[in-house]
């Protein structure tokens, strides 16, 4: 005689993708780099075109600061490296550092 089937519970899994939540790239205003080094700069490293590029800096100008980026966080992360990356110099010779800017969670 052989044994009736006895069904095995199979462990509960979730298939669905876990997703990251996206991270913000943000600059800060500061009064020692130039509106067109800004401008520069956010060209250059997301590839904005000049429209979109002075209004993420004049939100900065006026507001204190600009959300300029937002995604994965491995990319914000990178972003904000090339961000940087970028250092004005002033005609007096003054070699200013980066412009202030970090990542945070977006919320």
């Amino acid at each position: 005689m052989s044994e009736p089937n006895t069904p095995v519970a199979e462990p509960e899994t979730d298939t669905r993708s876990k997703l990251l939540p996206p991270y913000h790239v943000i600059i800060e205003n500061d009064d020692d780099h130039s509106q067109l080094f800004v401008v520069m700069v956010l060209r250059k490293v997301f590839g904005y075109d000049d429209t979109r590029a002075v209004e993420l800096m004049l939100t900065a100008h006026t507001a204190g600061e600009a959300v300029v980026w937002t995604g994965p966080k491995e990319v914000a992360e990178l972003k904000l490296d090339q961000l940087r990356t970028f250092h004005e110099t002033h005609g007096d010779g003054r070699h200013l550092g980066p412009l202030r800017c970090r990542i945070e969670p977006a919320t």
